[in-house]
């Protein structure tokens, strides 16, 4: 199984740069013109943040530049609310974020679950409306452990957007990160999940829950560069997307696609050590 896994694409309502000068659709596009000669994937996962301004203008233009270049790879997308998400616009374009779905969360997170090839796909909401971090409600978590209680023929992949692992040298990675991943540790120790897949930190990391791979996409819109002093943060440019393999004697294997962009590293915004504990203070 080949999983192709994007996040982060921040498009807004309108095409151009935004304050920052960075025109998030022409990244998108960039990184889909690079990964054009892609072959053998089986599913594009899209893990959050796919609107910058929660409109349904930008939905509409992520559904079908994704969906374009996924219908030229006879490949199913499915997609994650993220923090800058709106659920009821994500919805009207969306719906459960799949397309045929076999389940969906009866409550007002959009969660589903998809079957390809064996394989269980479940995408969970971990937004926070108004908050940067995350966080797994218990009726979410509960319905998951319905879901994982009965395996799949060839196990079960997990999506959602904010990762329950960090770094110790970012600052805002601590903060703004899975609330209370303990909580969903519990649930997936001892299951048939065989990976989670995340997005969020806008950079590639690699850790374990509850034994369980987790792996971190770098973002489609920018990238964190963690080479600055500490307490500070550094973002440039630079789309990037993911391909993720199961199955193999090496399995799971991660690989990080880095787009062509003349203009790559070049810092988009810088924030120093007081603007980063500003940042926390009001967010975190």
């Amino acid at each position: 199984m080949r999983i192709l896994h994007l996040s982060d694409t921040h498009v807004r309502r309108t095409d151009g740069p935004d304050r920052h000068g960075v025109d998030a659709t022409d990244s998108l596009r960039l990184i889909l013109r690079e990964l054009r000669h892609l072959r053998d994937v089986d599913v594009v996962v899209v893990t959050g943040d796919l609107a910058d301004d929660g409109s349904v203008e930008a939905y509409t233009t992520v559904r079908e530049l994704i969906g374009d270049f996924a219908r030229s790879l006879d490949a199913p997308v499915l997609y994650t609310t993220g923090n800058h998400d709106e659920r009821d616009a994500f919805a009207k374009v969306l719906g459960s974020g799949h397309a045929e779905a076999v389940l969906e969360f009866p409550g007002a997170e959009r969660a589903a679950v998809s079957v390809l090839g064996g394989l269980r796909f479940v995408t969970l909401d971990s937004l926070v409306p108004g908050k940067v971090y995350g966080r797994l409600e218990a009726g979410q978590l509960q319905w998951l452990r319905e879901v994982l209680s009965t395996p799949a023929e060839h196990g079960t992949v997990l999506a959602f957007h904010h990762p329950p692992i960090s770094l110790g040298v970012s600052a805002t990675q601590q903060v703004f990160g899975l609330r209370d991943p303990g909580a969903l540790a519990e649930v997936i120790r001892g299951s048939d999940v065989r990976v989670l897949l995340t997005g969020h930190f806008h950079l590639q990391l690699c850790g374990f829950l509850a034994e369980v791979p987790v792996w971190v996409t770098p973002g489609v819109v920018n990238r964190i560069d963690l080479t600055t002093a500490p307490g500070t943060e550094r973002a440039v440019r630079g789309a990037s997307a993911s391909l993720v393999e199961l199955g193999g004697a090496g399995g799971p294997m991660f690989h990080t696609f880095h787009a062509r962009d003349p203009r790559a590293h070049e810092t988009v915004y810088q924030l120093d050590e007081e603007r980063t504990r500003e940042l926390i203070e009001r967010h975190g």
